[in-house]
């Protein structure tokens, strides 16, 4: 029997992976600090407790144990790389999509923004990169290639799903429970980021570690194939929990409300190219991203944040209602100025226009 050795594994991803690798056939170790502790995962899997950012520590707990698969997914990924050379025939190490060029600071771009899609081999961050944590992760990636040429390296998106440590999808779910009137977006709530439903992260996950030949000394992105902007999140997540709201969009620097969505100052979009994955992987979702993102919402309506906890703090949301109902306010007050420009001839859309309303300039 194959033996596969799982670093980290009881994340929100990792049960998949591990459930994942039993159906395989490998008998599965997995090596994490004991702190998250799941049922999801059976007791024929073998726990080492031990701290995966202390190498020395995990050296001495791993002894001089070989096995036949490695998937990192927690951890100092460039101290393990470093400690399994030679001790895995198969080395497989879960990344993030941060290293890209720009990624962080889009605006500082040109043209600004992010192009769309991310090419998949579009230029990474450099040594001048004001954020040291992304330049590490573009280091770490370099050294898993040298101690392991002939792994597969995935880069991860934001994930969402049961049991994330920061639910940047609770803002919008919480407001919806609280049923709010209106939810006020960043210009329109149209900015796209890849992000990838757990469940589908781990899909390919366990298809990195089938090693298929062509995908053999490679890094991959990580995404769901099909993406929603914040708005359409907004409208799944009110739908399934029966509300109704309206949809407010300001510029973004005065829509606080969705902030943990987009994860940064910029609105942006931030879309990666999976077609690589779907092609040497043969990666596709196995959970529609639409009915993900209402299970998401039913989970976190069954396991709630607790309000103003810890989670809510890192979020840094103060779900302030009475400031918001103070720009609602505001906002009504300029829409209905604003409606007051007179001009000569109203602007329309082209005599290429084809829409359900009258085209402005035909008035």
């Amino acid at each position: 029997m194959q033996t596969a050795l799982v670093i980290g594994g009881t994340g929100p991803t990792g049960p998949y992976v591990v459930n994942g690798l039993l159906d395989r056939g490998f008998r599965v170790t997995i090596l994490h600090t004991g702190r998250h502790e799941t049922s999801l995962i059976g007791p024929e899997v073998e726990h080492i407790h031990s701290n995966p950012f202390d190498i020395e520590r995990t050296a001495d707990d791993l002894g001089d144990r070989t096995f036949d698969l490695a998937v990192i997914m927690y951890g100092r990924l460039r101290d393990l790389a470093s400690l399994l050379r030679g001790r895995v025939n198969h080395f497989v190490s879960i990344g993030g999509v941060g290293v890209y060029q720009g990624f962080a600071n889009p605006d500082e771009l040109f043209p600004v923004g992010m192009p769309v899609p991310l090419p998949h081999r579009s230029d990474l961050v450099g040594n001048n990169e004001f954020f040291g944590k992304l330049r590490r992760i573009r280091e770490t990636e370099e050294v898993v290639f040298s101690t392991h040429p002939e792994a597969i390296h995935l880069r991860y998106p934001q994930l969402y799903g049961p049991r994330q440590l920061l639910p940047r999808e609770w803002p919008i779910v919480r407001r919806a429970i609280d049923r709010r009137p209106f939810l006020i977006v960043p210009d329109g709530g149209l900015t796209v980021k890849s992000q990838a439903w757990v469940e589908n992260a781990a899909h390919a996950t366990l298809l990195a570690c089938d090693r298929p030949e062509p995908a053999v000394g490679k890094i991959y992105n990580v995404a769901d194939e099909q993406l929603f902007s914040i708005r359409q999140i907004a409208e799944i997540v009110a739908n399934e929990l029966e509300h109704e709201w309206e949809i407010i969009s300001l510029p973004c620097g005065a829509a606080p409300s969705t902030r943990p969505m987009l994860t940064s100052w910029s609105n942006s979009h931030r879309i990666l190219d999976i077609g690589p994955t779907i092609r040497d992987l043969g990666y596709s979702d196995v959970v529609e991203p639409g009915a993900a993102w209402r299970l998401a919402t039913r989970w976190l309506v069954a396991n709630p944040v607790e309000r103003g906890g810890d989670v809510e703090q890192r979020l840094e949301d103060p779900f302030e209602y009475a400031s918001e109902d103070r720009q609602y306010e505001i906002w009504q007050r300029y829409q209905e100025e604003l409606l007051t420009v007179e001009w000569s001839k109203q602007p329309g859309y082209s005599s290429a226009y084809v829409g359900r309303p009258t085209n402005p300039a035909d008035g």
